[in-house]
């Protein structure tokens, strides 16, 4: 029989009520969140992690005037990161065409390379940006020599 450690704090919630969201406080509450895991996640799994929740409040803090809010839970095993990024706009993210020449605007497609998925639902007052990044472990890691 196994047994998994289990992360004691495994969420974060954060409201910024200013309309300021911060990608910064949001990236380091990511790796706060992750580093009390156990296992813990390899350094690639937190950058990706980190990169996934960048894209996610920045783009609320660009087309989404008002509140918006950031929630993480780490899944059973910290083998999964999901997080929650609302905010108070109804229109959903869009994807742009790829332009290797265009300064901006890939963020979309990094978030959906990173995450087992993607989904927007909309609520009365804006919509919530759920990715479920894929978290693989220091462990797995070391075993498979990558």
């Amino acid at each position: 029989m196994r047994t998994h450690a289990r992360t004691r704090d495994s969420r974060h919630d954060r409201t910024w009520d200013t309309g300021m969201c911060s990608s910064a406080d949001a990236r380091d509450a990511v790796a706060a969140l992750l580093a009390s895991a156990h296992p813990a996640p390899a350094r690639r799994s937190v950058q990706d992690a980190q990169l996934v929740v960048s894209e996610l409040v920045t783009n609320a803090e660009k087309h989404a005037p008002g509140p918006c809010a950031l929630s993480l839970e780490l899944g059973p095993g910290a083998r999964l990161l999901r997080i929650c990024v609302t905010d108070s706009s109804t229109e959903p993210p869009r994807s742009r065409p790829p332009d290797p020449g265009r300064v901006g605007g890939h963020g979309l497609h990094l978030v959906t390379m990173l995450s087992r998925n993607l989904e927007v639902t909309v609520l009365p007052e804006g919509k919530r940006v759920t990715a479920t990044v894929p978290l693989v472990t220091e462990r797995a890691v070391s075993r498979h020599g990558g």
